[in-house]
């Protein structure tokens, strides 16, 4: 493992991230291909990003050098659209001590979907419009439990904002997305962890009940967690950290940014902003170690 660390208010602090969308050549190629008339060139321009390069291996190696630069010494890569996976496969081959492959699946396309090398399914109930509890979701919990393998399952608000701008729909369907649905499953399959990232996106209170009933259940805490709107005027991210801790323990929470697109890169005001709202509420060292990194690598070694 590299040991590169961070500044934070508990010193220097190895971070491992535990929420990057990799947003390859190939997922741009999938996405332009969704919109007649649209090409790679006038979607990078729409978005303002810098076009990632073909080789995802050359693209890995930006973000090394981006995790470089602020001191983060590995991240998880998710593939962000199904059918990416073989570019975050890529990636992690190219550098497997700084990076861990997640893949976005859509499990009505399981049977036909290459997981091979892959760590996390990443489920977005809500995008493909599926039940937790839904038969064809099965094989994923149990490909997960079979290979040691973990699984992240989006829940509460979902809004994807590349499509937006390129004017796609996104016809989601949130009466997929609470966190209750996944109890049954969570205690079914006991050994599997469950990742659900921010919080539970709005689902704050549904997200600690699942999370209190079932140990194997843990937070992703990335994003600016925006969804607080939804919640009393009083509930700030020093509350959120607090209640969240409260009920699962340093030990369930996986420190996340959901960094995804250049030239922005590494989303350092994230990191800042939840450091230090935690040291505000008196979190110890050997915790914000827990948290900001060793948690991940403990339920998903690296290879």
């Amino acid at each position: 493992m590299i040991h590169l660390s961070r500044e934070s208010p508990w010193g220097p602090l190895e971070v491992f991230d535990a929420h990057v969308h990799f947003f390859s050549h190939t997922f741009l190629e999938k996405i332009v291909a969704q919109k007649s008339g649209l090409t790679l060139d006038a979607a990078a321009g729409q978005l303002g990003w810098q076009m990632p390069p073909e080789s995802p291996e050359q693209f890995a190696a930006i973000w090394v050098q981006e995790l470089d630069r602020y001191g983060i010494a590995g991240a998880a890569l998710m593939s962000s659209i199904p059918g990416e996976q073989s570019s975050v496969l890529a990636a992690v081959q190219a550098f497997p001590q700084r990076f861990l492959p997640f893949a976005m699946v859509n499990p009505r396309e399981w049977n036909s979907t290459p997981l091979e090398g892959i760590r996390v399914a990443c489920l977005f109930p809500a995008m493909h419009r599926y039940s937790m509890r839904d038969a064809h979701v099965q094989p994923v919990f149990d490909w997960a439990e079979q290979g040691g393998r973990a699984v992240f399952v989006h829940c509460g608000v979902l809004s994807v904002g590349i499509r937006g701008k390129l004017g796609l729909k996104s016809p989601f369907d949130m009466t997929f997305s609470n966190p209750l649905d996944l109890q049954a499953v969570a205690q079914e399959h006991p050994n599997v962890p469950f990742i659900v990232p921010h919080f539970g996106a709005g689902f704050f209170r549904e997200a600690l009940m699942l999370a209190d009933l079932c140990p194997n259940v843990y937070f992703d805490t990335s994003s600016s967690n925006q969804w607080m709107k939804y919640h009393e005027s009083h509930l700030d991210l020093r509350q959120i950290f607090k209640r969240a801790l409260d009920v699962v323990g340093p030990a369930r929470l996986l420190f996340g940014t959901d960094s995804s697109f250049f030239p922005r890169g590494w989303h350092h005001a994230i990191f800042d902003d939840q450091s230090k709202a935690l040291y505000e509420i008196g979190l110890s060292a050997h915790d914000a170690k827990l948290i900001f990194g060793h948690n991940l690598l403990r339920i998903i070694p690296p290879a």
